[in-house]
This record gives C-alpha cells, structure tokens and sequence, in this order.
C-alpha cells in the first residue's frame, strides 16, 4: 500500500501546483536524508516491478540516490508557508514557490536545508528561446515523400539502417521510452499516434511545469519530437520505434528560460527511473538564463557541475540509455547547451539526407577535453508530425531536436534486442559503429551510427564453434590497450584477425604477436579466430579508441 502510495503521490502531485511567475520560484537544497522513513533494504517501496527488474537485469545495486526525498523536509518547508512544487531525490532538495520573504527566511532557519536560491526570470534569454524554437519548426525546403513503408520518414530510418532491424524483429517493442519536452500539443489528435493510442502503449503523462493533469498544450515541439519514433502512419510516416511504448514529460516551461527548469527535467528522469524507463529522449538544452546569475560558463561543461548534467549522469547509472540533443548553436569552441557535456549519456548531432553535418548543429569539446557530440542522426530536412491537424500533418524541419529521437527510436530497438547490455556497452557500440570512428572530432562525433553493425558488437562475449575458451582478450570492449592471455596448457596451431567485413588481417601462432596487432588496429570490431589442440574458437573484439 505504502509503494502505491508513492508512486501515485510521483504521478499526480504535481496536480495541485498551479503555474507561478517564476521571479518567485526558489530551490532548496537539503542537507541529507537522515531519518527517512525509506530504506534501500525495501526499494518496493519507491521502485516499481519494472524498475526492480531492470536493475537486477543489469546488476545495479540500489543505492541512496534512489531514497526519496525525507517527506518530514517536505512538510517542514510547506509548513513554513511555501508550495511545494517538484522534489528531486537525486538533487536532495524541491523546487517551491512563494512571494514572501519571511516564508524565504524560516525555511533557511531549518536546520536540515542547506540552501535556498532564488530562480527568478526576466524576457531576453526567452526571446532567444522562441527563435531558436521557431527556426526548428520551420518548414526546412519541399517536403519529400517516398511513398514506401516509411513514407517521408524513409531518409532518417534508412540512414542508420534501422529498417533492417525492423525488418529482423526489432521495432521497439516491449521497450519503454521517455520522451522529456516542452510540451505535446497535436499529440492527443494526430492520426499517426493511433495506433500507439489503440494498443495503449502510450502509458501516461505527467506535467512538472505546469502541474496539470495535461501535457497537451504551449507547444508541439514534443508532439513532433515523438512522432520521429511512434509515428504509425504507413506509406506516410513510420518511426524508428514505431512499437515501443511512452511516458510524455513536460519539464520545459516556454514562458520563460528558468534555470528551475533543469530541475524539473531531473524529477522528470527520476519518475521515468521509478517506472522502469528504458531510454530517456530529451531534445532540451540550456546555456543562458534570464538571470544572469544561473548562465552556464564554459567551465560548467565538465560533465558534472551543471543540475541536469548530474541528473543525466545518475540517470544512466540507473540503467536508462540517455540521448540529449547537442544544441542549435552551430560551430565554434563549445556550443552545446546543457546537459550535453554528460559524460554516459549519448549527445546527438545533425546531419542532413546525404550525411553531411547541418551548420547549426553545436560542437564541442567539452571543458575537460571530451568529444562531444558523440553521434549524429538526420536533424536536417527531417520528416516530423506538425501537431496542427490534417490540414498540414507533416513537414520537414530543421534542428538537432529532431536528430536525438530519431537516433533514440533507434537505440529502444537496439534495446529490445539486446536487453542484458549494459547501458555502457551500448553506449561503447554506437560510437564504434559510426562512419568516423576512425578519426572523431567535436563537429561530427563518432559520426553516424549503422545501427546493424552495432547489434552486432554489443554480443562481445559470444564464444562459438564449440565453445573453447582457448584465448581471452582482456578487457573488450576496450579504449586502449588489450591483454591476450593463452589457457594454461593450450597449443596454438593458429590465429587469425579479420575486420568487420572478413578481410584476414593477420595470421599467425604467437599470442604477444596477435596482442601486438590487436593493439595497433583503430576503432572498430574485430574477429578473432583461434585453431589448436583442443579445438576451435571464435570471439569478437570491440576497440573505441
């Protein structure tokens, strides 16, 4: 009683917060969770089933990120006069609302608050975000349709060959996906989603800025960020995932440009976390604020300094597969928007129909060196669902919002093939399988991923012919060096290397010989085949250098 308690307090709380001016928005952060009434010993209680099974599927331990915020915190900082809006137990703290001063200071007089700020918001970063919006949802040349399957969607599906893990099963089924936006409106009548809506794979919604019981309204950026995935529309429109199932978020607030807002994505993520989410979609990034104060430096790109950075990063740690778009701000040192610099997470980038990337696209590297983006998908002269009816369903857009879930609808059918994967290693295969694996940069990433080739090189550990494990490759998939060790006693008659495509690379009997040869290859996947004594084996090795 007490698990259905929560998880309904998770899904309609924010039922009862009504949209405020956000000049009196504050968070406060909370100091710990001693005295929590929840424990890791009982996760029933704030996990569901689904989310239990996940993590013993992938052996992540339950943690004390996982305890809920201490509801006794929350009721001291109610008492003291303020609404509550959304907690976030991975931030330790709850986003309130009050106009009162006094209200401010009783709740900095608790001695378990370790700080309240003041999250207020003032036009100019939000006219850069309308532009930024309307420059996405603007209709990008003459819409090209292919009148096969995936009707104008063919392009994007094609270019990452997920139709032919369409075409082997995998559609996204039994998947679970989150789709984090600024809002959904056209989604509840477009009749792409009717399929998704007539099977009920469309599992709930839940508004964190707003706290309605509706995300369908302020904008239908998310309405066609998700049709690049679900759309059911054959010979029109056809997604990458088109028979996963979805949780619609609205964490986006489009009247303002509000720092709380990485807030309420990260309390977003945490209730897709609780509900057993398999892959988090969010085509949402931030740099500056309407206050200044709250602007993202460059030193903040580190990958753990910023608040939705370091909810993406417990996120994936979770066990969910993050996808994040780079950003719209074109080239230069850095442009991405946040939380783009997370290190686990996957940051996709754009490219048009003929693999070129689009000059808006954001680049890194980020503050600490890393490449990022580390994919890219077609975000240029996309097919997306309008949200505006049958008088104009479809049209071609620009922006890096729609190369994410695109590249995500993808990854839930890598997913629903490959359910014991770590979100590691399919994170690793996505980069090895992209066209410039072989020499990555911060403008295209690790390049365009073929998703075929990436089925592949998740299955690491395959042993077969007879299943002799003569040789070990140590460890693989591996970033650097590997070690080749030989089964005390074997007899080598011989080894052989060969690339993706079956090309022998090298022959020979020597262990340190094939370790030295495994070791001076580039990123890619390799095959290994070993001939002795005691029979045969075959393994595959995977290098993301």
């Amino acid at each position: 009683m007490k698990k259905l308690s929560f998880l309904m307090i998770l899904l309609v709380a924010a039922v009862v917060m009504q949209a405020q001016i956000a000049t009196n928005i504050y968070w406060v952060k909370f100091a710990d969770k001693a005295n929590s009434p929840y424990s890791i010993d009982n996760p029933e209680e704030f996990l569901s089933q689904r989310a239990l099974e996940r993590r013993a599927r992938l052996n992540i331990a339950i943690d004390e990120y996982d305890i809920p915020v201490n509801p006794q915190y929350l009721q001291a900082v109610a008492d003291c006069g303020a609404q509550l809006l959304n907690p976030s137990k991975w931030l330790n703290g709850v986003s309130i609302y009050t106009t009162s001063q006094s209200v401010v200071d009783a709740i900095n007089a608790l001695e378990f608050v370790d700080a309240v700020r003041n999250c207020p918001d003032f036009p100019e970063a939000q006219r850069d975000k309308e532009i930024w919006l309307a420059n996405e949802m603007k209709e990008s040349g003459k819409p090209v349709v292919y009148r096969d399957f995936y009707g104008g969607a063919h392009d994007q599906v094609y270019q990452l060959r997920a139709n032919e893990l369409h075409d082997m099963g995998y559609n996204g089924e039994g998947v679970v996906i989150a789709v984090l936006d600024g809002g959904f409106s056209g989604t509840e009548e477009a009749t792409c989603f009717d399929n998704m809506r007539a099977e009920g794979r469309l599992l709930g919604v839940r508004d964190f800025v707003y706290g309605s019981t509706s995300v369908y309204s302020q904008s239908t950026h998310g309405t066609s960020c998700l049709s690049t995935m679900a759309a059911y529309d054959p010979n029109n429109m056809v997604g990458t995932a088109y028979k996963a199932s979805y949780y619609l978020f609205h964490t986006e607030d489009g009247n303002g440009e509000n720092i709380v807002e990485e807030f309420n994505w990260v309390s977003g993520a945490e209730l897709a976390d609780s509900l057993g989410v398999d892959v988090c979609s969010t085509s949402l990034g931030y740099i500056d604020f309407d206050m200044s104060q709250w602007d993202h430096a460059f030193s903040d790109f580190d990958g753990k300094t910023a608040p939705m950075t370091i909810g993406a990063e417990i996120a994936a740690s979770r066990g969910m597969i993050c996808m994040n778009s780079a950003g719209n701000e074109g080239g230069g040192n850095c442009t991405l928007g946040i939380p783009a610099d997370a290190e686990h997470i996957i940051t996709v980038g754009a490219v048009n129909a003929s693999g070129q990337r689009a000059s808006f696209s954001s680049v890194g590297p980020t503050y600490d060196g890393r490449i990022k983006p580390d994919v890219m998908a077609m975000g240029e002269g996309t097919y997306v669902a309008s949200g505006y009816g049958s008088w104009w369903p479809y049209y071609n857009g620009d922006g890096t919002s729609f190369s994410c879930p695109v590249l995500a609808g993808a990854v839930a059918c890598l997913r629903q093939a490959r359910p014991n994967a770590s979100v590691q290693e399919i994170c690793d295969a996505l980069r090895a399988a992209g066209n410039n694996v072989n020499n990555p940069d911060s403008y295209n990433g690790y390049g365009i991923p073929d998703f075929v080739a990436a089925l592949g090189m998740v299955d690491v550990n395959e042993i077969s012919i007879d299943n002799n494990e003569i040789l070990s490759v140590f460890p693989n998939p591996s970033k650097g060096n590997v070690t080749v060790t030989l089964q005390e006693g074997a007899e080598i008659n011989g080894i052989t290397l060969y690339d993706i495509t079956g090309k022998v690379l090298y022959n020979t009997a020597n262990v340190n010989e094939i370790e030295s040869a495994i070791n001076n290859l580039k990123s890619g996947v390799y095959t290994v085949q070993v001939n002795s004594e005691k029979g045969n084996q075959v393994l595959k090795v995977v290098l993301t250098k």
